[in-house]
């Protein structure tokens, strides 16, 4: 059985994707895995304690324990990165969140990490 929990604590529209789907492609269906929408200010202090960058970021994924993890965006940090990577503000939301799920799946950034978003990105028209 799939375990997937989406919040919105955002406040922002977040367009519907097929979260759940990428999640069971990438991780598993059996992986359990939060995603969180928050503000600047949440996600700026969550990369100050874990990653001692005081900033706010577009995302961060944290791997709890074996087949359990959390994915954080902030969706107004994302509209901002989308624009600067010229991709439309949902496509980039359902981009982001690929990335995440395949660091979560163990991948750090380089070319395999690379080649798997890429696969991802083609089965689900990204």
């Amino acid at each position: 059985m799939s375990s997937f929990t989406q919040s919105n604590l955002s406040r922002a529209i977040i367009p519907g994707a097929r979260f759940r789907a990428i999640k069971d492609f990438v991780l598993g269906r059996d992986y359990e895995l939060h995603l969180n929408f928050v503000t600047a200010p949440e996600i700026r202090r969550l990369n100050k304690i874990y990653r001692d960058q005081d900033r706010p970021t577009d995302i961060l994924s944290f791997p709890l324990e074996t087949g359990l993890g959390e994915i954080y965006i902030c969706p107004s940090e994302t509209r901002r990165a989308a624009k600067l990577f010229d991709r439309p503000y949902a496509n980039f939301l359902v981009f982001l969140f690929i990335h995440g799920c395949v660091h979560l799946k163990g991948y750090d950034h380089g070319g395999t990490m690379e080649r798997i978003e890429v696969a991802v990105r083609k089965r689900f028209k990204i």
